[in-house]
Order: C-alpha cells, then structure tokens, then sequence
C-alpha cells in the first residue's frame, strides 16, 4: 500500500516524521533510484527506498517507553556540544527510540520514548492536547501566586495560552511547591508563566501525562509502556 515518504521513514524507526521532512527537503531520499520530494509516495514493499545510499531495513517492533529524566540531561538523541543525552539513558531498551515533546535540561521527569512514528506524530500534532501536570518548586512572589497563574491568557510574547490548572501542594518559609496541569506545552511554558507571575522556578518535574503518571520510577531509569497505557495515548 502506498503512504507517504516520511511515514515509511518513521515507521521504519529511523526518524520522526518532522526529521524525515527534513531528510526529503535535503535530498537524501530517493525511491527507485530518483530524489524523492514532500508528498512523494511509496509502496516499501514493492518500491526500493533509500537514504543516504542505504536501503531501509525491516521495520523494527513498536515499543514505547516512560523516562524519568533527570537534571543535566538534553532532549535529544546527540548533541553537538557534547552534553549528556536522553539517548545514553535508554541505549538498553534494544531499539532506536526518540523522543516525544521535550523538557529542557534543566528541567526533570516523565519523558515519552518511541519508534513508533505514527504515536509520535498523534502526541505532537497541536489538536492532540494531552494534559500535562508538573510539580514546580518556586519562590519569589508567592501569595496569591495559584491565582495569578491561572489568570493567565498569554505569555510574553503574546502566545495565547489555555488557562492552567494550578494548586498549592506545599507551603514552605521560602519555598512554595505547586502543581500545573496544562495542555499545550509551548517552548518552556511553564517557566515562562512562573516568570509572568512573579515567581523562580527552583525545580521543575513533571509527574503527568494524560492517565500516565511517574509514580516511583527512579531518575534515569525507564520502564516499557503496556498495551493498556500505550491504547490510553492513542486515545
């Protein structure tokens, strides 16, 4: 059955389909020997798709897996810099996965792991607006803080945002620890409102994905999805 480039190549394991957008812009795929183009088509088993020379392999087993990324870690599969990668985390896991969504370096917790390109493409896409619940350890402005954080509509650079859910879990002398659910997860949104709602952020975990929590999973370590968890996504 023919589908569309990118698709094979994310299905295959090799990239996600944004990543195969950029392999095609680039030229390095061709189909039956001809450069291949955005919204080129192919049958992988009647047609010969390559990249870079090289003839896609069978396409591996599905899995998807839950990281809990810690500190000091970047969202990527290398890094140019030579800082330390989620990919060195899940080198076991016996597949080439990527990530879905991101959390920035400094940031920790629940972190999605696939090379399923379709689940990837379905958890990424805009309309899919899976809520995502952080714990925040923050100090600064502090009463009245839930409150102004919710009230929130856009963030600095006028991005409209959907209202967040937010609750005090802990009160502390200098520190306050909070919960906030949202469901777009623009660039570092989280830190962004905190900063717009007079606040530091000391910590920030993210302990929820849709019906997916942490629970007790240590930092660095990760665990494969079941059939039920990965059916949730899916929605």
């Amino acid at each position: 059955m023919e589908e569309r480039i990118q698709k094979i190549l994310s299905q295959h394991g090799l990239c996600s389909r944004r990543q195969a957008e950029e392999y095609l812009r680039a030229g390095r795929v061709t189909v039956n020997g001809a450069v291949a183009s955005l919204g080129d088509r192919a049958d992988p088993a009647r047609d010969r798709v390559e990249v870079d020379g090289k003839p896609l392999q069978a396409a591996p087993e599905r899995i998807c897996l839950m990281l809990n990324k810690p500190r000091g870690y970047v969202t990527t599969l290398s890094d140019e810099r030579g800082r330390p990668t989620v990919a060195a985390l899940v080198a076991d896991c016996g597949q080439r996965v990527y990530p879905v969504g991101r959390l920035d370096m400094n940031s920790e917790g629940l972190l999605l792991m696939t090379n399923d390109g379709d689940l990837a493409y379905r958890l990424s896409h805009p309309s899919h607006e899976l809520e995502k619940e952080y714990y925040v350890t923050v100090n600064g402005d502090l009463d009245g803080c839930d409150e102004r954080l919710a009230a929130l509509r856009e963030l600095e650079d006028g991005s409209p945002i959907v209202p967040a859910q937010v609750r005090i879990l802990r009160r502390g002398r200098e520190n306050w620890v909070i919960s906030v659910t949202i469901h777009q997860g623009l660039n570092r949104q989280v830190r962004r409102m905190c900063a717009l709602a007079g606040l530091t952020v000391r910590r920030l975990r993210r302990v929820r994905e849709g019906a997916l929590t942490l629970g007790d999973l240590a930092p660095g370590a990760w665990r494969p999805l079941t059939a039920v968890e990965v059916m949730s996504l899916r929605g």
